[in-house]
C-alpha cells in the first residue's frame, strides 16, 4: 500500500496499514512474540498516520487520535513520535 515508506520493520515485527479516515492512512506494528498476560496473543502499537494525498506524516497521540505533523526523517522504525534528544545525547546519536 505505501510505497516510499522508509522503514522495514525491526526483526520480530511487521507492518500493517489500514485505511482510518478519509485521507488518512493509519499504520501499525505488531509484535510477534507471545506474552504471559494476555494469553499468548500478539500485540500491536500505532507507528503513526499518513496522509498519501500530501505524502505526510504524523505522530500518534493514541490509536485513534492523528498528531502533528512529523519529519519522516526524525522517526525510528518502533514509533512516528520524534525522539528529543538533548544536545551531548544527539552528539552520541546521529
Amino acid at each position: 500500500m505505501i510505497v516510499d515508506f522508509p522503514h522495514t520493520a525491526p526483526n520480530g515485527y511487521s507492518y500493517s496499514f489500514e485505511d482510518f479516515k478519509s485521507g488518512i492512512v493509519r499504520i501499525w506494528l505488531h509484535s510477534h512474540q507471545q506474552f504471559d498476560y494476555n494469553l499468548g496473543a500478539r500485540t500491536k502499537s500505532v507507528w503513526g498516520f499518513w496522509k498519501p494525498k500530501s505524502n505526510k506524516y504524523y505522530s500518534p497521540v493514541n490509536s485513534k487520535t492523528v498528531g502533528k505533523e512529523v519529519d519522516i526523517r526524525s522517526t525510528r522504525n518502533y514509533s512516528a513520535m520524534p525522539i528529543k534528544l538533548t544536545p551531548l545525547e544527539s552528539a552520541f546519536f546521529q
